[in-house]
């Protein structure tokens, strides 16, 4: 029987701090398949791991070719060997609470194909994260500035506004002039066209957020301007032959410009911590958290929230959260990665740092779907967690129910002043002022 706190944390709708989801017209229109739906996730990168050719792999994934049955045969023995990662778990549960199928097989599938389209009609998308899902709302970033009202669920679909270019010290200045208006010809129009950003998205937007781990360290400098200058005109100049000391030197002053815009936006900072997706290329020296300790230092205002526990560099976040008030601990994507450290990391966090600082959930997925299996896999694993502390009698059942409720709503909401934000967004569609919105 279930006790009185699973049955609050399966209730409980819950804050979704990030997505890459794709918008309602793509997902219609040119959407997963059903292989897609199951294994268009981070699975794919475990098959590889498993023993899977990538050849077989990249077949599994191709929507074009209509034999589902020698696509999935493809990668079969490597499913066998990968259905219990955590990745694993959230196909098998795909699997069973989309298609029925308990276990994932050529007939299975073939036999799923007639519920698979149902699945991809109009309203689709929405009912099955604000439904299935049971989300309150989710947190997308689709890798762009603009961070416009969506349609498809105004008070639902929050957007990040996009800030990697710019730490990785690569922006596109084309796309930025076409986008502000102002041509970057030397520091002062730079810092024109990305505070033309802001005052263009600021207001609609729900965070800023930077994925520049994948491309750069984590390590910050606070650079001059005299010093950005000079890396700038060598961007400028020689976009083709800029050294990776212009490349960091550049990426450094502009991520801190990004960061104190969004001070003055009141705009949370995400950053991306740890585990690379994929397979094969992680170097480890440039995911770790404890890179950022200047940048935290130095900013006191921001509010930083750090990402994927930075797994495998747990214990380094939760000393950061517990350090620096103006860090966040998001276990986002990470009960997929390896919920076993993930429950340990929220355990560990319980009895280190403030409560308010920690946010269970973020799926990282493109495709609903694999929104809803993530999310319940994080319920599941938040429970095993908090009943744990509880069978250990660190904890009251009572307390656990309150714990959960700050991680898996009430923290989200403070942080990311989630209330003002939709009647922004209300309010706005109600003025002549509204903006054109994202046709999703």
């Amino acid at each position: 029987m279930a006790t009185n706190l699973a049955l609050h944390i399966q209730q409980l709708p819950l804050c979704d701090s990030h997505e890459h989801l794709r918008k309602e017209k793509d997902y219609v229109e040119n959407g997963p398949d059903i292989l897609q739906n199951l294994f268009g996730n981070y699975v794919q990168a475990d098959l590889v791991v498993g023993g899977a050719s990538t050849d077989a792999v990249n077949r599994l994934l191709d929507a074009k070719d209509p034999d589902i049955r020698s696509r999935f045969d493809g990668v079969r023995r490597a499913w066998e060997r990968v259905r219990h990662t955590g990745y694993g778990e959230a196909v098998r549960t795909i699997a069973s609470q989309i298609y029925g199928l308990e276990e994932i097989t050529a007939a299975g599938l073939e036999a799923a194909l007639p519920r698979h389209q149902e699945l991809r009609q109009p309203g689709q998308r929405l009912r099955i994260l604000r439904e299935r899902a049971n989300l309150d709302h989710v947190q997308v970033d689709d890798f762009c500035w603009p961070c416009l009202p969506d349609e498809s669920g105004l008070d639902f679909f929050f957007y990040d506004l996009s800030w990697v270019s710019f730490c990785s010290g690569t922006p596109d200045f084309k796309a930025l002039g076409g986008e502000t208006g102002i041509e970057v010809k030397d520091l002062s129009t730079l810092r024109q066209a990305m505070r033309a950003l802001f005052d263009k998205y600021a207001r609609y937007a729900i965070a800023i957020k930077s994925q520049h781990a994948y491309n750069r360290t984590l390590l910050w400098r606070e650079r001059t301007d005299s010093d950005a200058a000079r890396a700038l005109e060598a961007r400028l100049s020689r976009p083709d032959q800029v050294s990776e000391d212009e490349r960091l030197c550049l990426g450094d002053w502009c991520w801190a410009r990004g960061v104190e815009l969004g001070i003055e936006h009141d705009l949370p900072f995400k950053i991306h911590t740890g585990y690379y997706a994929g397979h094969s290329s992680m170097p480890v020296d440039f995911i770790r958290g404890g890179n950022l300790c200047s940048l935290l230092k130095k900013y006191p205002k921001a509010r930083f929230v750090l990402m994927h526990i930075a797994y495998p560099y747990n214990d380094e976040l939760v000393a950061l959260a517990k350090h620096y008030p103006n860090v966040y601990a998001d276990l986002c994507w990470a009960w997929s990665i390896d919920p076993y450290s993930s429950a340990d990391f929220l355990r560990r966090c319980l009895h280190a740092v403030p409560i308010n600082k920690i946010f269970a959930f973020g799926g990282d997925t493109a495709w609903p779907c694999a929104s809803m299996a993530y999310a319940l896999q994080a319920r599941r694993w938040l429970t095993v967690a908090l009943e744990r502390e509880i069978a250990e009698e660190m904890m009251t059942e009572r307390e656990a129910v309150t714990l959960a409720t700050h991680l898996m709503s009430e923290n989200q909401y403070d942080c990311f002043h989630l209330e003002d934000k939709r009647s922004t967004i209300v309010g706005a569609l109600e003025t002549v002022e509204a903006p054109v919105l994202q046709r999703t």
